[in-house]
């Protein structure tokens, strides 16, 4: 029998019976539960968003870092986006160079973006390749 997560059942229970300080891991962090009982996304899992996104935005060079410190897409940062993206959607984030950079819920539609003010938000920041350096010992 199979586990919603994609475990065996025996085998789930063969690892309940190792002690706790003995288990390493097992897979990839990809998300953690919050208190409320929600699922939030790491950055561990921007490989397998990177692979399978439909909407993307690539970042200018000069605003990488920006977003790589925690600070949300800018309409002066953007780069490019895909077309009909909506608003309120998950996007990875790409540098002009299609490194993925992290992942991010855009503020704005495709179509808004475009009569939008350059100090608009595009894109609230979710998780980014830069959290490996700042929060090493929460992953």
């Amino acid at each position: 029998m199979k586990q919603p997560g994609g475990l065996n059942t025996r085998f789930h229970y063969s690892c309940v019976q190792i002690a706790r300080e003995k288990l390493i891991s097992l897979g990839s962090c990809i998300g953690k539960l919050t208190h409320t009982g929600k699922f939030r996304l790491t950055i561990g899992a921007l490989d397998i968003l990177s692979q399978y996104a439909k909407y993307k935005i690539w970042v200018k060079p000069s605003n990488e870092m920006q977003f790589l410190y925690g600070n949300h897409v800018l309409k002066q940062g953007l780069g490019r986006i895909t077309e009909n993206t909506p608003a309120y959607t998950g996007v990875v984030v790409y540098s002009m160079n299609d490194i993925p950079l992290g992942f991010a819920v855009t503020a704005k539609s495709t179509d808004d973006c475009r009569s939008l003010d350059p100090s608009g938000i595009v894109a609230f920041h979710q998780a980014d390749v830069g959290e490996y350096l700042r929060a090493e010992d929460e992953l």
